[in-house]
């Protein structure tokens, strides 16, 4: 796009011609303080108010492009109502990976009882310590956290769930609530052979995203959002519960799904364009651009650099539309008219991906690779396969130029 002939200072910035004005216009506001995240509190007092055109926030039926859906937010869970509604229940999280860490915090820091359960001296067990979780206080022995707890959160990874089950099934009994953030190990019960007690409330709070970035925007006093599910309701509350439970966690705002669906989507989406398509688009295209005889700096550029720092985030903020507006009619043209290939082309893909996730192919895949005892050793050697990848290679070159860039060792 940019001539690469110019100092490569100024060739590798990617607020491109094509959205100069927008970016210029849709510079996001400063993020609102919220009241659930007690570390941004401080700053709420300072903060401006809020705009009227929000109105006032709470359970609604919003149109969703022709369809009516019910969303629940946080004001219907004012943080002393919260508290309230928890004040006897002690939040038993079971494993501290990427979720573990966001929730379990997010909760401590709105004032819930939460204890930590992890195997004893192992690595989540070390980084829990780090984060102020105090043996035999708050941090306990899976078992033991179990035991104590009331609302058992199995936040374990999916083959790890599985593998524990027979263990940590019995000691989940009656009165008790099981939570999980991910459908995965109930809804192939026959593959993890996860099955719930019958006496239970089992209910899902999923986060549309990493547990880093349920802690981030938490923090920040915003709030992720998340579905919620219920797969079990023997008190009649589970409802409730979950709703509660994601604004405890740090949710914004919440919609209902069910657990089937909460995981075919979240698999799909995974295996498709916010992962895995993604990454096979990139290599296309950047591919056949340096068999063309691009050098590696613009086929990158053109490649990834424009789409993650100029154009997605137009789309983040507004829509497809409002990105396409932003660019030069020459770019506009052009991507109107390819579009359609490309959906044409990629639809085949995404029906025969979302068969093999609905049919448990991609779930058998998952608890076979993951439960392995070489699993660790067999992920990082795929993963330095893409860290190799020329594409990436190029791409660590031009983040340096970034006017805000920061060594990693930072």
């Amino acid at each position: 796009m940019a001539s690469l002939a110019r100092p490569a200072s100024q060739s590798l910035r990617i607020v491109s011609r094509r959205a100069p004005r927008a970016l210029a216009s849709a510079t996001l506001k400063p993020a609102q303080s919220a009241s659930y995240s007690l570390l941004a509190r401080a700053a709420a007092a300072k903060s401006a108010p809020r705009s009227a055109v929000q109105g006032v926030r709470g359970v609604k039926t919003l149109d969703f492009a022709g369809t009516k859906e019910t969303v629940y937010e946080r004001s219907d869970w004012p943080l002393a109502k919260l508290q309230d509604y928890f004040k006897n229940d002690t939040l038993a999280l079971i494993g501290y990976g990427s979720q573990g860490h966001g929730q379990g915090l997010n909760a401590r820091d709105n004032g819930l009882n939460v204890i930590v359960g992890v195997r004893k001296d192992g690595e989540s067990w070390r980084q829990a310590v780090e984060d102020g979780w105090v043996p035999g206080e708050t941090l306990f022995p899976i078992e033991e956290a179990i035991k104590k707890g009331t609302i058992i959160m199995n936040l374990l990874s999916d083959a790890a769930q599985s593998q524990t089950w027979p263990t940590i099934a019995p000691l989940i009994t009656k009165g008790k609530t099981l939570y999980f953030s991910h459908g995965f190990s109930v809804v192939f019960k026959d593959d993890t052979h996860v099955v719930a007690p019958k006496d239970v409330d089992v209910i899902l709070v999923a986060p549309k995203g990493s547990g880093r970035t349920v802690r981030t925007l938490f923090k920040e006093g915003r709030g992720i959002n998340s579905s919620i599910a219920v797969w079990q309701d023997v008190t009649g509350k589970a409802k409730e519960k979950a709703t509660a439970l994601a604004v405890g966690v740090g949710s914004g705002y919440m919609y209902e799904t069910t657990f089937e669906k909460e995981v075919y989507s979240d698999l799909y989406g995974e295996r498709g364009v916010l992962m895995g398509g993604i990454q096979g688009l990139f290599l296309a295209q950047y591919q056949v651009l340096r068999n063309n005889g691009h050098s590696p700096s613009e086929a990158f550029n053109e490649t990834v650099e424009e789409a993650t720092q100029s154009l997605y985030p137009l789309i983040g903020q507004k829509g497809m539309d409002y990105m396409f507006n932003a660019c030069s009619t020459t770019a506009r043209r052009g991507a109107l008219d390819w579009a359609p290939i490309f959906e044409k082309a990629n639809i085949p893909i995404f029906e025969k991906l979302y068969e093999s996730v609905k049919n448990g192919t991609e779930t058998r895949k998952s608890l076979e690779f993951n439960g392995r005892s070489t699993y660790r050793q067999d992920l990082n050697k795929e993963l330095e396969v893409i860290n190799n990848q020329e594409i990436w290679r190029a791409g660590k070159v031009v983040r340096s130029l970034r006017p805000d860039y920061k060594p990693e060792s930072e």
